[in-house]
């Protein structure tokens, strides 16, 4: 089934010990749509400014990825630049440029309004709000964010989070929205606001799902060869929510599935600088880690 993301869309300048790139296809809703494109039917909802390149646009098209919600307007593209230690772990953001993104509103063609199933990316909550009013009768939605909002506009936060059903987060993130150091009383308070079910990120210690009663966790998937770690949350979730749009459903053992598939998305993304990896990904490729995430948790 179809598949709605809203997000962004930005050209990045990346530095770290895989050297300096200027002008990389990054944003969240770039991720996010590629790594879901390989498990279902995906709407893009972004806008960019005239100097985008047309050949990310047309590499997004040869995706799959239905590009008629992607606006162009007169400006430039959101642009973000990020430097990382020689061993990745720690990132420090250069530069943010916003252009064209800082005054998004989001409009849904009448052809996306329809879709089953909603991600909302990491943007303004009151913009991720808008685009529900939006949205017919979605399914099923998702949403991202981040510490920027949940400090700076947790009121709206919260508004967005009550119509809310899988809330996509980092640990350090969850913590803070629910004001607890423990991430098993942060998922409670959490799904407390709205959204029955929370996803909590752990980067390379894997991502912890807590629905109703049930907790699942996957482990990170040990890497030989980590690259660029700028876009694998996203892809994470993209791989989440394109395993829910292909099912049809979200009931607890679709949702087990598709962290394992999220998680095999994210390490796949990071093996490569910016999009490159998933550029080149075949789905073959993606059965194949799957298969080696079920040995990882095997036991007799």
């Amino acid at each position: 089934m179809s598949l709605l993301c809203v997000g962004s869309v930005a050209l990045d300048t990346l530095e770290g010990p895989f050297g300096r790139h200027e002008d990389v296809l990054g944003g969240a809703a770039s991720f996010f749509s590629t790594a879901a494109s390989f498990f279902a039917p995906v709407s893009l909802v972004a806008v960019v400014g005239a100097d985008f390149p047309e050949a990310h646009v047309e590499f997004l098209a040869g995706r799959g990825i239905d590009t008629r919600g992607l606006a162009r307007a007169a400006g430039r593209t959101f642009r973000w630049g990020g430097r990382y230690s020689d061993d990745l772990a720690r990132r420090e953001t250069i530069f943010t440029e916003l252009g064209v993104f800082e005054v998004f509103d989001p409009t849904l063609p009448d052809g996306y309004r329809d879709a089953p199933f909603v991600f909302l990316a990491n943007i303004d909550p009151d913009l991720q709000r808008r685009v529900l009013e939006q949205a017919r009768a979605p399914r099923f939605v998702a949403a991202d964010t981040m510490n920027f909002w949940i400090g700076g506009k947790r009121e709206a936060l919260l508004k967005t989070l009550a119509r809310v059903d899988l809330l996509v987060i980092n640990d350090e993130e969850a913590r803070q929205l629910a004001e607890d150091s423990s991430l098993l009383v942060a998922a409670t308070r959490i799904r407390a606001m709205g959204p029955r079910s929370v996803v909590i990120k752990r980067g390379d210690a894997g991502a912890v799902l807590y629905a109703g009663e049930e907790i699942f966790a996957v482990p990170g998937y040990p890497l030989e060869n980590a690259v660029d770690p700028t876009g694998a949350g996203d892809a994470f979730a993209g791989g989440l929510m394109g395993t829910v749009a292909r099912a049809g459903s979200a009931d607890a053992e679709t949702l087990r599935r598709a962290v394992v598939y999220g998680s095999v998305m994210g390490s796949l993304a990071v093996e490569g600088l910016g999009l490159d990896r998933l550029i080149r990904l075949r789905a073959s490729e993606i059965e194949e880690r799957f298969a080696r995430f079920r040995e990882l948790v095997r036991f007799a």
